[in-house]
């Protein structure tokens, strides 16, 4: 797996290492509640179990943020044939930096160049204006809204789901 480098931030791939710092993290309700897939409590034992089926399956693709060589948070995609979904997540001391924006950015460029999608598809809780603003500044269009699990929360969530077509992002990229 590569490693992804931005202005302030290094996608790289996950290590064991990361596990203390995934559990400080993610561990947070504020963090794991605007997330599908983090349950809450979150603790150093779910994080290593993560991190060990990450090694074991080849159907997603996840990556360390990180700041300094210091773990932030993550990101990654699953290809779904001509689309990729993406999903991230910040530690809550980094929000309000523009460090999601950076990283979602550095990965739609990796997973259009590398993969040939024609379409990356991503969502966020309703109630997660933050994440609304960073799939808005990327060029996403809304595409409708669903209803996703929870695990954190323990129960079905309302999401706003949105895509982004290659062409538009490549249009976008490259303008002066």
């Amino acid at each position: 797996m590569p490693e992804i480098t931005t202005p302030r931030l290094t996608l790289r791939p996950l290590a064991m290492g990361d596990a203390p710092r995934i559990a400080e993290l993610a561990g947070e309700w504020d963090v794991a509640r605007m997330t599908s897939r983090i349950p809450h409590p979150y603790d150093l034992a779910n994080a290593e179990s993560w991190l060990t089926r990450k090694t074991q399956t080849a159907d997603e693709t996840a990556f360390a943020i990180a700041l300094d060589d210091q773990f932030v948070g993550g990101c990654g995609f699953i290809v779904r044939g001509p689309d990729a979904e993406l999903g991230y997540w910040l530690g809550k001391p980094y929000w309000g930096r523009g460090y999601a924006t950076e990283a979602a950015g550095a990965l739609i460029d990796h997973v259009f160049q590398t993969y040939g999608v024609e379409r990356i598809t991503l969502g966020h809780f309703v109630d997660n204006p933050a994440s609304a603003r960073v799939i808005e500044k990327l060029g996403f269009v809304l595409t409708g809204h669903a209803r996703e699990d929870s695990l954190a929360r323990d129960t079905d969530v309302d999401v706003v789901r949105y895509a982004l077509a290659r062409q538009s992002w490549q249009a976008q990229t490259t303008t002066p």
